[in-house]
């Protein structure tokens, strides 16, 4: 029997809007195919999300989030399908609070999707080699290493992909389990286009001699 992960209860959960027993149960049955698992959830009426998957989402707004006196700034993108709920307090809400997550969390992107296969190799490999350096590890074989290493890449996937990060206002769900709960509230399809965060002065060098003269002051 192939083993359900959490991962794949959690990516089919974000895709159908059903609940994450019923996801796992829908996995099991399905063998762990996921599109099988889809078809079940379907045919059972739970896979609300899936529904609208298909649909375009061209309307939305972008929405913006200035914190600490200026200092940092967001701006994000969200999509919905009518200019109704793009309208609406709750989905305009939604907006703001995802843009101040962002400048809270410092996400890198949005999805999984986007990480690039090269920084996923990297982080690989740097968990790898951090698994293999701990001496608790030692005698462990290749499988339990590997679980290892997939445990903490998941980990990075919470810290630098929005949709898997604990939500802030809420860290008992994830910004993508919040997504589906807007989702199934709507009736329509809400996707987290794109988002910029900037931080003032990231990426500037600082002169030399401002630096010296910061250093000077201290020791006065």
């Amino acid at each position: 029997m192939a083993e359900i992960t959490a991962a794949a209860v959690k990516q089919l959960r974000e895709k159908t809007g059903a609940g994450m027993m019923e996801c796992k149960n829908a996995l099991v049955e399905a063998g762990g195919n996921e599109e099988r698992a889809i078809e079940i959830l379907r045919k059972r009426g739970l896979a609300s999300a899936k529904k609208r998957e298909g649909r375009i989402a061209s309307e939305g707004i972008v929405g913006s989030y200035i914190h600490m006196g200026g200092k940092v700034g967001v701006l994000v993108e969200v999509n919905c399908e009518t200019d109704f709920v793009a309208r609406g307090e709750e989905f305009q809400q939604l907006v703001k609070d995802i843009a101040m997550h962002v400048a809270a969390a410092e996400p890198r992107y949005v999805s999984r999707e986007e990480v690039s296969a090269a920084d996923l190799a990297k982080e690989r490999e740097i968990a790898r080699a951090q698994a293999k350096n701990d001496p608790k590890n030692a005698n462990k074989p290749d499988q339990v290493i590997d679980k290892i290493v997939e445990g903490r890449l998941n980990k990075y996937y919470e810290e630098a992909v929005l949709l898997d990060q604990p939500f802030v206002k809420d860290p008992a769900k994830t910004v993508g389990e919040l997504m589906t709960e807007k989702i199934a509230k709507t009736g329509e399809r809400i996707t987290i286009r794109r988002f910029t965060r900037y931080k003032m002065g990231e990426g500037i060098e600082r002169r030399a001699e401002d630096f010296s003269n910061e250093v000077a002051s201290l020791l006065e």
